[in-house]
C-alpha cells in the first residue's frame, strides 16, 4: 500500500497531557465544590482520552446535574487550556517534531483528527511550532460528530484516496474510528490504550518515518 496521507490522533500519540490536565481539572472541579465526590488523576484521564468529551463528562461526573455538568466541563477545559498555553515542559512524545517535519519534507500530507474540544488542535499545533505541515484537521468539538465520522469528513473535503491514506492512533476507539471511514489504522503502541488488531504497529513516533508493513 503507497501511503500518500496520514492522519493523526493527539493524546497518546502525539503527546501525554494527562498529569497537566488532572491539575487543571481538579481545580475547576474544586471551585464547583465537587472535589469530594469527583476523583480525577493522570491514570484516570488517560483511560479515558480518545473518547469525545461528552462521553469523558459523564464517566468522570456520574451524579452532577445536566446543568452543572455541562458548566463544569466547561470550566475544566478552559483551565485545561490555560494550563497547556503557560506549560514549559516539552510533552511531546520523543522525535515528534523531527518526524512529522521528514515526513512532510519527503512528500507525505498530515493532518489531525480528534475527540478533544474547540480550540485544542490549534494550541497544540500552535505550541509545537507545527502549522507548516499540517493540512487541515477536524475535532468533536467543531462538529459535534465522532472520530469516524470527522475523519471521512476531513477525507471528503481533501478528496483522499482512502487507498493511501492511514489514521495513527492509541486506543480501540481509534481502530473502531478508521474502521468506520475505512482506511488502515497504524497503532501507537507506546500510548495510553490497547486494541484488537491493527494495520501496522509503531512502537516510538519516529517509526512513521523509519517504515512500516501495511
Amino acid at each position: 500500500m503507497k501511503v500518500a496521507n496520514i492522519i493523526l490522533d493527539i493524546d497518546g500519540t502525539l503527546w501525554n497531557t494527562t498529569e497537566v490536565v488532572a491539575e487543571a481539572w481538579k481545580r475547576a472541579i474544586a471551585e464547583e465544590g465537587y472535589q469530594d465526590d469527583i476523583f480525577v488523576d493522570a491514570s484516570r484521564l488517560q483511560s479515558l482520552f480518545g473518547k469525545t468529551m461528552d462521553v469523558i463528562a459523564d464517566s468522570l461526573f456520574h451524579g452532577v446535574p445536566e446543568d452543572i455538568k455541562k458548566r463544569l466541563l466547561d470550566k475544566c477545559c478552559e483551565y485545561e487550556q490555560q494550563a497547556l498555553e503557560s506549560q514549559e515542559l516539552d510533552i511531546l512524545y520523543p522525535n515528534v517534531r523531527e518526524t512529522i517535519a521528514s515526513l512532510s519534507e519527503s512528500g507525505k500530507k498530515l493532518y489531525i483528527v480528534s475527540n478533544c474540544q474547540s480550540g485544542y488542535i490549534e494550541l497544540f499545533i500552535e505550541k509545537n511550532k507545527l502549522g507548516p505541515y499540517i493540512q487541515d484537521k477536524e475535532c468533536f468539538g467543531d462538529t459535534g460528530r465522532g472520530k469516524g465520522e470527522n475523519i471521512s469528513l476531513l477525507l471528503q473535503r481533501n478528496g483522499l484516496d482512502k487507498n493511501e491514506t492511514v489514521y495513527v492512533g492509541d486506543t480501540q476507539g481509534d481502530k473502531d474510528a478508521s474502521d468506520e471511514a475505512g482506511i488502515a489504522f497504524v497503532y501507537a503502541a507506546y500510548g495510553f490504550g490497547s486494541v484488537d488488531a491493527y494495520d501496522a504497529k509503531i512502537d516510538s513516533f519516529r517509526g512513521l518515518a523509519d517504515g512500516f508493513q501495511l
